[in-house]
């Protein structure tokens, strides 16, 4: 396989992944090109394994995920799983627009893992999902895309009282008029 099949292989391989990691994305992302900017790429054909090192920005439609590392497998029958580690203060972020609204999911934390067998997302450490208005935080996060069920807990022995030991969570009315400017 030549240098310029390998790249549009890995850069097919990466849509399919992170064009469904957000909950209800925008669905014509998955039609759109991946756009991928990386100090280094190292790719291992044999293994099925693609590291973006060095400020690495992916964009896809509505999608933009940043980080410092991100490490893209794929299994035997074609399954990927994501994990993107670092990025601007230490967290890797991604934003994507909601199918059918005018806006955005937003998540940040220090590694965020996909599994697209699974169809779960999920945020470890200073983890944060921010939906339209509504917004999640705590140490871990994950999203099950199968059941739409979130899982939201605190950082482990953490004292209750602290922040570190309590999950935070926003939720805005769904059907109030927004607030009057001031």
């Amino acid at each position: 396989m030549n240098a310029r099949q390998r790249k549009l292989n890995t850069l097919l391989l990466l849509g399919t992944l992170l064009a469904s990691t957000a909950a209800y994305a925008e669905r014509a992302d998955r039609d759109k090109p991946v756009n991928l900017e990386a100090a280094r790429v190292t790719v291992d054909d044999a293994k099925k394994v693609h590291v973006f090192e060095g400020n690495v920005l992916l964009s896809q439609g509505t999608l933009t995920i940043r980080a410092e590392r991100l490490v893209v497998t794929q299994d035997a029958e074609g399954f990927q799983k994501g994990i993107a580690t670092g990025g601007a203060d230490g967290l890797a972020s991604f934003r994507q627009k909601r199918e059918g609204k005018s806006e955005y999911v937003d998540g940040k934390a220090e590694r965020i893992e996909y599994d697209s067998r699974a169809e779960k997302s999920e945020f470890f450490a200073r983890a944060q999902v921010k939906s339209g208005q509504d917004e999640v935080r705590g140490h871990y996060i994950s999203y099950d895309g199968k059941t739409e069920q979130y899982l939201v807990t605190a950082v482990p022995g953490a004292a209750q009282n602290s922040e570190q030991g309590r999950v935070r969570a926003v939720i805005q009315p769904k059907n109030a008029a927004p607030a009057p400017a001031r």
